[in-house]
């Protein structure tokens, strides 16, 4: 089963009166289905950023159409587009986006309560999400006073908690230290496997892109090249150095 298909998706910036066009990405078409665990590489510039906003509904494609669960993202309205986002896409950002001024229990369960869930259905969810991932002892404590995993924790339960059809990933360890990319690894490895969780991660970091079970590279607007990973992480490794060292991505 197909949970996105994207045909020709092309993003043109620019005025085409002052001659001043600049294709992002040009007819890049691809499936991805249910439970699969893919990661977005390519050197700066190639366009990856702008696929994970226009397949987050952030932005429009210029031409072309996405389906999630077969439905046709790019003719929907506004504030159908806003109900799509909160229930379908969960999002995990490289700064995790807590709220300061909110516990990490009112910060997972804020969508749900935008939604208009009852406190029961909230709180039932809530606990089978944050025992899962091991953060049940502080939900009570605010993203301050929290360790670094913790709130990574904190920010993938609220990714998951509306259950959504694809999580998306923006360079999730661009900040982090080699031990808390690993963590934050495993962590998305545990989500995919236990949840059957279909993920989607832009990285340009060769470790972490070796996690994903699929690698999508994108070169100048356009899908590259794809590899797939097989039973040895070593070897799946340094095959995407060896895409990379041709794209010129960063290590």
């Amino acid at each position: 089963m197909y949970i996105l298909k994207a045909q020709n998706i092309s993003k043109v910036y620019g005025s085409k009166k002052r001659s001043k066009q600049y294709m992002a990405l040009k007819n890049i078409s691809f499936d991805i289905k249910a439970g699969e665990f893919i990661g977005v590489m390519g050197a700066s510039g190639s366009g990856k950023t702008t696929l994970l906003n226009i397949l987050g509904s952030i932005d429009k494609p210029t031409t072309g159409k996405f389906f999630i669960n077969g439905e046709d993202i790019t003719t929907i309205g506004k504030k159908k587009l806003a109900k799509h986002r909160v229930k379908n896409i969960g999002f995990i950002f490289q700064d995790y986006n807590l709220l300061e001024t909110m516990t990490l229990r009112e910060n997972i369960v804020l969508v749900l309560a935008l939604s208009g869930y009852p406190a029961h259905t909230m709180e039932e969810k809530l606990i089978k999400i944050a025992d899962d991932l091991g953060i049940t002892h502080v939900l009570e404590k605010y993203p301050y006073e929290v360790s670094g995993g913790e709130q990574q924790r904190a920010a993938a339960c609220r990714a998951l908690i509306m259950n959504p059809k694809i999580i998306l990933a923006d360079e999730p360890t661009g900040n982090l230290d080699s031990k808390s990319a690993k963590s934050l690894l495993e962590l998305l490895e545990f989500i995919n496997g236990k949840y059957k969780a279909t993920i989607l991660m832009v990285t340009h970091d060769v470790y972490a892109a070796s996690y994903c079970r699929r690698i999508m590279f994108i070169r100048d607007g356009q899908i590259y090249n794809q590899l797939y990973a097989g039973e040895n992480r070593k070897e799946f490794f340094d095959s995407i150095i060896d895409v990379m060292s041709v794209l010129g991505g960063e290590r």
